[in-house]
């Protein structure tokens, strides 16, 4: 059921000194007008976006359906930040660097927990800064995942599987040679740096970072006070998701926050480093390998360089029901966290705020409606299996049919209806995407291409 967008509560709060007269931002109207329209459109459930001043000073504005059931959005409400969590797990790497504990160059097998066996290439090894790096070889996803509920596609990889996968996968490139963002790298990190540590990896990020920072809201396991807190994750077309767990991979995306605590994570990164804690977090900022022609990656978080000349640092996340994304600008020492409960990442909106001249995206225009047709369901049964994807054989779709209905599910989302246009040819209406059925021919197995954002994508038949 798709969700009913009611923008409950439009929450205004200012932190710290007094708003500056000369802001890098513009005022709290203008940041709710930003963030309304994106939800007023439809393509967000709720946003809180939280601004950091030169001075110091924070500005924390609210807007949406917090969800059925949740406390209105607010500075408190709790999120899933996926992938930032990542930098979190960089900025653990960096603090026991500059405490000694590790080096960056060494080899990451010296320390990786009893059973794992790390991949090497020609003699080449994986080392700990090849992990934070995103250039160890090791792939986007471990390719033995199986998920038993698509919803939650994490929670039922075990430690058994993934030290299986790595101690038999063959590295395509050598460590360091080429950046490729990979979520078990970063999974792998979070483990190797817990078993360094000798504690487990949401113990060793709450003592290293959380605690020392005040962000008591913030944790893996939901405490009662975060379960109450928590704004309920939404999928791509606006209905309930399903929140994700990652027990094994925790390093990669595990972590929940509030925009209170993000913020003072944010500040931390900013301006001259006061402990040796914001000392660690400088040295995670530190470009070392370039990753495209205006970006460049350190531990962990990314330096973005806009067309206009700013340097953005950032990282962001999302999961099956959450974007984010956190960044500052340190020539300005300015910054922004925007957290949402919808899944997809508002980049555009963070970008655009740290560089008015990078737009914001439109709301897609309205395209004309397709002409639906009825396909016997014995033809819509024959569609029916597992595809995976041929460049991602881990991100599969998954084709059932009920009461006449051709339903697809990918990786990690829910189950979407298609609709037939003609007998092979299928759309999306919650998203603008399409498919086309290749029937099996001449030996060769039955395949689908996804047709979407402009790319046509491969998915052949394994099931």
């Amino acid at each position: 059921m798709r969700a009913i967008f009611l923008p409950l509560l439009a929450a205004l709060t200012l932190t710290g000194p007094a708003m500056a007269q000369t802001s890098a931002f513009p005022d709290n109207a203008k940041l709710l007008e930003i963030i309304k329209s994106r939800v007023d459109d439809g393509r967000a459930t709720g946003l809180v976006l939280g601004v950091v001043e030169a001075d110091g000073s924070t500005r924390i504005v609210a807007y949406g359906d917090a969800g059925e059931g949740a406390s209105p959005l607010g500075p408190d409400s709790v999120f899933e930040i996926g992938s930032i969590t990542k930098v979190f797990t960089t900025t653990v790497l960096a603090d026991m660097v500059r405490k000694g504990e590790v080096t960056l160059d060494a080899l990451a097998q010296a320390y990786a927990p009893t059973g794992m066996t790390l991949p090497q290439r020609d003699g080449k090894q994986i080392t700990l800064a090849h992990l934070a790096e995103q250039n160890s070889g090791l792939p986007r996803l471990p390719l033995n995942m199986a998920p038993v509920n698509m919803n939650n596609p994490y929670a039922d990889y075990s430690t058994d599987q993934l030290n299986a996968y790595l101690g038999s996968h063959k590295l395509r490139r050598d460590p360091g040679a080429e950046f490729e963002y990979s979520n078990l790298g970063m999974g792998v990190l979070g483990n190797i740096l817990a078993n360094r540590a000798g504690k487990n990896y949401e113990t060793l990020v709450k003592e290293r970072i959380l605690k020392p920072l005040g962000m008591d809201s913030s944790g893996i396991t939901l405490t009662p006070a975060m379960q109450a807190a928590l704004a309920k994750g939404h999928g791509g077309d606006g209905s309930p998701a399903q929140n994700w767990d990652l027990p094994t991979l925790a390093g990669a995306g595990a972590l929940r926050s509030t925009m209170t605590d993000m913020l003072k994570f944010l500040a931390a990164n900013m301006g001259e480093p006061q402990n040796d804690l914001e000392r660690a977090m400088r040295l995670a900022h530190q470009t070392r390998f370039r990753i495209a022609p205006n970006s460049e990656i350190g531990l962990g978080w990314i330096t973005l360089t806009t067309k206009s000349g700013v340097h953005l640092v950032f990282h962001d996340g999302g999961t099956g029901g959450y974007g984010a994304i956190a960044g500052f600008d340190p020539a300005r020492n300015v910054g922004l966290v925007l957290l949402g409960n919808r899944t997809g990442i508002p980049e555009d909106i963070a970008i655009h705020l740290m560089d008015p001249t990078f737009p914001l995206t439109p709301p897609p225009a309205a395209k004309p409606e397709r002409a639906v047709i009825t396909v016997p369901e014995k033809d819509l049964v024959s569609l029916t299996g597992v595809y995976a994807l041929d460049a991602m054989p881990t991100f599969k779709l998954t084709v059932t049919v009920s009461n006449g209905q051709l339903n697809v599910q990918a990786t990690g989302q829910s189950a979407f209806p298609v609709f037939a246009e003609s007998p092979l040819k299928f759309f999306y209406k919650v998203v603008d995407a399409q498919l086309t059925f290749i029937p099996a021919a001449d030996g060769k197995p039955a395949a689908l291409i996804l047709h979407q954002g402009g790319a046509d994508q491969r998915a052949t038949k394994v099931s």
